[in-house]
């Protein structure tokens, strides 16, 4: 999992398909424990998620929100998107377009 530590605050991991991406996710889980960070998510490679990588990303949300950080999912493939539309968690994360478009997004919202 390349993880590009963008600033003392952020930073931005780019996401490895399945069976990868659920040890990606586990790491990214383990980075936010230890430090206070925001994340951009990349799912630029990612062309499908299942049940156990939601579950992932709904737990580093609740972990984030407690914390108080934030999280940005982006580069979402078509396969991805329509997942988190039939579950109905596009109400629950945010989005962007971009890596930058979503490093934009949080310096704008600090």
């Amino acid at each position: 999992m390349p993880l590009e530590k963008w600033s003392d605050r952020v930073v931005v991991v780019h996401l490895a398909d399945d069976p990868q991406l659920t040890d990606d996710l586990q790491a990214v889980e383990q980075t936010v424990a230890q430090a206070p960070l925001d994340v951009v998510l990349d799912f630029g490679t990612v062309h499908y998620v299942n049940s156990s990588n939601i579950a992932k990303l709904l737990k580093l949300r609740k972990q984030m929100a407690g914390a108080e950080r934030r999280l940005v999912l982006c580069n979402l493939t078509t396969q991805v998107w329509s997942a988190l539309l039939i579950t109905g968690l596009d109400k629950v994360f945010h989005f962007s377009d971009s890596v930058t478009t979503a490093l934009a997004t949080l310096e704008i919202a600090r």
